[in-house]
């Protein structure tokens, strides 16, 4: 696999689902939190996965699959009492991913362990989502992962809504946790609405950054590109065009060039250029974390 070193030195962590994506054609392994701990390997970082997986075949596959990867999976768990995620996915004619999400798997009983104990401390940037939070158990860990970090550690809510596993209280409670934020033009009215922020997209970023002292935020756009914000400056970008294969895994793919961009201090420009770079490629292939060409890495 060819590398670059954009994220070199940097520790972090994906913090949530680890998954099997079923597609018509097969499974393929998933999960935001575990596609944008791929990515950011890719990208040069220590990565870590930070999730619970079966005692089964998925599970035993999907372990094969991150060590392979060379993400550290020394805080992934497992769990004998339940199976490892599944979710069953089709694509329309543009290659958008519907999603049927099952429920009561092993990683919505992530538990708190001496490994995240001792992981948590040496982060530079933890990305976690909505969707692992619709469990009581797995919530609870998120939230003690997250208060575990250093104070200057990037604390990335990639909102990620799917279907009805998510509220108002989940989503506040994790701004309030969060540092930094990325969510697409779908979610941002819904997260607009929690600090009564209206106008155009920009505005509401630009409201929402204010109301949770956030340090970056990354709003995706699809097809149009990708806006990034911090308190200082803002940039948007447009992706090169390209033919969709599907998307999956491609917001995860930008959500990682977005934070190793911004701990290695890069320009707002440069961060969202290389961004949607990176994203337009996996879009192109079949898989949420194929290998980076020379292309991506540059």
């Amino acid at each position: 696999m060819l590398r670059c070193t954009l994220g070199s030195s940097f520790k972090i962590a994906g913090l949530g689902e680890a998954l099997w994506d079923a597609f018509p054609e097969g499974e393929k392994f998933g999960g935001a939190p575990a596609n944008f701990a791929c990515h950011c390997r890719s990208l040069g970082a220590d990565a870590f996965m930070v999730s619970s997986l079966g005692c089964d075949a998925r599970g035993q596959t999907a372990r094969a699959f991150l060590d392979a990867y060379g993400v550290d999976t020394t805080c992934l768990v497992e769990d004998p009492e339940h199976e490892t995620g599944v979710v069953l996915v089709t694509l329309d004619v543009d290659g958008k991913p519907d999603y049927e999400i099952k429920q009561h798997v092993a990683w919505d009983h992530i538990p708190w362990t001496d490994a995240m104990a001792q992981a948590a401390p040496q982060l530079d940037a933890v990305c976690f989502g909505s969707l692992a939070q619709r469990s009581d158990v797995s919530r609870a860990t998120i939230a003690r992962f997250l208060g575990a970090t250093p104070t200057d550690c990037l604390r990335v809510f990639d909102v990620n809504l799917r279907q009805a596993y998510y509220d108002d209280a989940i989503l506040q409670a994790s701004l309030t946790m969060a540092s930094a934020l990325k969510l697409s033009d779908e979610e941002l009215p819904v997260v607009a609405q929690l600090v009564g922020a209206d106008g155009d997209d920009a505005e509401k970023v630009d409201v929402i950054m204010k109301a949770f002292d956030l340090r970056l935020v990354v709003l995706t756009l699809g097809g149009k590109g990708a806006l990034m914000v911090t308190p200082d400056e803002s940039s948007f970008a447009t992706p090169p065009a390209i033919n969709v294969v599907n998307t999956v895994g491609a917001g995860d793919a930008l959500t990682a060039a977005a934070v190793t961009g911004f701990l290695g201090g890069l320009p707002l420009d440069v961060i969202n250029a290389k961004a949607n770079q990176l994203a337009s490629y996996v879009c192109t292939q079949d898989g949420a974390v194929p290998p980076l060409p020379d292309a991506t890495s540059a």
